[in-house]
């Protein structure tokens, strides 16, 4: 991450009224919960691992999955509105791969600063430039409607991957 991250940060209050939460906020929130729900899928990997029970691993591997998909896409959203440089954009998806990353990842980029500010395109602020901030400015003006699209997205995609089933290790088919 560079000086670039935090020079192009959103000066906005970080409070605002209409959507209620920071992107500071609403960051965090999910970098902690997609963190959390690593940690109940490993404890359920342990727990069949050692022959206790395999019936923790389906229900923590699906919240865990529910979770990964939304932290994916709210960093994405953040990082539009921060104007993060595609590395830091790229480096905050890769941490939702490894265990517990995301907070690291969270904290490093909060003290740099490239959390700092309110939601740049949000009604009566800076005019969007391109088709993604076109998106982000309607999703700040119509937050509810945009939630539950948002919500039924990752449930269309989460129910499509949970179709399709787990990966089959190579040579284990047939």
């Amino acid at each position: 991450m560079s000086s670039r991250d935090t020079a192009t940060a959103p000066t906005a209050d970080a409070d605002d009224t209409r959507t209620g939460v920071s992107p500071r906020a609403l960051f965090r929130t999910f970098a902690f919960l997609e963190a959390a729900t690593w940690a109940g899928l490993i404890a359920a990997l342990v727990l069949r691992a050692l022959d206790v029970t395999d019936a923790a691993v389906r229900p923590a591997g699906g919240v865990h999955g529910f979770v990964f998909l939304a932290y994916c896409a709210i960093t994405v959203f953040v990082w539009i509105n921060q104007r993060w440089r595609p590395f830091t954009g790229l480096l905050g998806l890769l941490a939702s791969i490894i265990p517990f990353a995301t907070v690291p990842f969270e904290l490093v980029i909060d003290r740099r600063g490239a959390l700092t500010g309110g939601w740049r395109l949000r009604p009566g602020g800076a005019r969007p430039k391109g088709p993604l901030e076109h998106l982000q400015a309607w999703v700040l003006r119509h937050p509810w409607i945009a939630m539950l699209t948002a919500l039924a997205l990752v449930t269309a995609v989460f129910l499509v991957l949970l179709w399709a089933g787990p990966p089959v290790p190579r040579g284990a088919a047939g």
